[in-house]
């Protein structure tokens, strides 16, 4: 057997509200196998599961699931015991999950959520064509391509009300999709280049308001019918994670059409102006960086731009902040950094914030990159920053929230 690796974080109602404490039981096929307690930022140590050779996940077949699945049984005092079933490892990546507890209902047991399989290797309905459109409504067009803060995902097909709708950040929501439509285990640039087409189709349902405009209240479905396939609670990548919070902001567009690229995709296929999914993949074997493989399926016309993010964050970012640097921006991430604190005591504190990066504030930085698996460089890039930002806007949101 080979081995694949887990880290499970426990929050309560939200990322600002880790859990300390709080008892994490991995089992497979009912017998727990590992039993370990989160750290004071609601995280596990990383825990090592055997799973299946990653081969299986490099070629398209059907005969073997190319990885492995476990459950996970979460306890903490005075929360709802958590389940989740089918928490997926693949051979030599790390497995993200992060599980948020309720407070405990006298009227409710053991709440459980199945992880359904990867589009990939499960059995999913084929996409429905909503171009052209067939009920003579022109879409309401956005004056810009904007990256939200969060978007509506509805839980079933539109017509059916009563699906839930889940508030899900726009980056969750990404990292979500591609960890549940495409292999971990794949070239980085196949991955980017996948990840690149989830993002434009996504921007483009919100730049063209393509479900408000027809009277509902939701940015996109989880279906494969309509749209992209959604996980409540599914298990994320690190590889897909990293890339994501790289790159969340790029989308594609094609000539000089303004509006981000309704960007179809297949497992495997040849069919006009869709990507092949298992295709791309052979392209990132040969070489292809992840513009050359959208170029291939989506034309020479394609290419690579930057959307703004909206407000709701406390702060915009302006330029990579390191040692050694002294600013109004550096003060800035100071402050928050110790804000955070306050749910995330992990993070050491900086004594006196005066606007010069030094030794601690860099170790403040590092702490915080470590809690939220990013590159732990200590030096506060735009992918940090917007991490920070949001981490700071939750916890000051859960503060008000208990004073107010």
């Amino acid at each position: 057997m080979k081995e694949g690796y887990l880290k499970v974080n426990v929050y309560g109602d939200n990322i600002a509200n880790p859990i300390k404490n709080a008892t994490v039981k991995i089992l497979k096929d009912g017998i727990e196998i590992s039993k370990n307690k989160t750290g004071e930022d609601g995280k596990t140590p990383l825990i090592t599961l055997n799973t299946v050779d990653k081969s299986y996940s490099l070629e398209e077949q059907k005969e073997v699931r190319p990885y492995e699945t476990y459950d996970i049984l979460v306890e903490a005092l005075g929360l709802t015991e958590t389940r989740v079933e089918g928490v997926q490892i693949f051979d030599g990546i790390t497995s993200i999950q992060d599980i948020y507890l309720t407070s405990i209902d006298e009227n409710q047991g053991v709440d459980t959520t199945n992880i359904t399989a990867n589009t990939l290797w499960g059995d999913y309905p084929p996409y429905i064509s909503d171009e052209p459109t067939d009920d003579g409504i022109a879409p309401i067009v956005l004056k810009e391509v904007v990256v939200p803060e969060y978007i509506i995902v509805h839980d079933g097909i539109p017509s059916n009300s009563s699906a839930p709708n889940y508030k899900v950040p726009f980056t969750d929501y990404i990292k979500n999709v591609a960890s549940s439509e495409i292999y971990s285990t794949w070239p980085r640039e196949t991955i980017k280049a996948n990840v690149l087409a989830i993002i434009s189709f996504t921007l483009n349902r919100i730049y063209t308001e393509w479900y408000k405009s027809r009277g509902y209240d939701f940015t996109i479905t989880s279906t494969t019918s309509y749209d992209q396939k959604y996980t409540k609670n599914g298990t994320i990548f690190e590889p897909i994670s990293d890339v994501v919070d790289e790159i969340f902001n790029n989308y594609i567009r094609s000539g000089i059409r303004m509006e981000p690229l309704l960007a179809h995709y297949k497992s495997n296929t040849s069919e006009k102006g869709y990507l092949s999914q298992w295709g791309s993949k052979e392209l990132g074997d040969k070489g292809y960086d992840a513009l050359g493989i959208l170029r291939y399926y989506y034309g020479n016309d394609i290419n690579i731009y930057k959307a703004e993010v909206t407000t709701n964050y406390p702060y915009s970012f302006k330029s990579i902040l390191k040692q050694g640097d002294c600013s109004i921006d550096v003060y800035t991430l100071q402050n928050s950094l110790n804000y955070i604190r306050s749910s995330y005591p992990g993070i050491p504190v900086i004594k006196n914030p005066t606007g010069y990066f030094g030794n601690e504030t860099k170790n403040a930085v590092k702490a915080f990159q470590k809690a939220f698996s990013l590159s732990e460089t200590g030096e506060v890039n735009y992918q940090t920053w917007y991490k920070i930002s949001y981490v700071l806007t939750a916890v000051k949101d859960l503060t008000e929230s208990l004073y107010n």
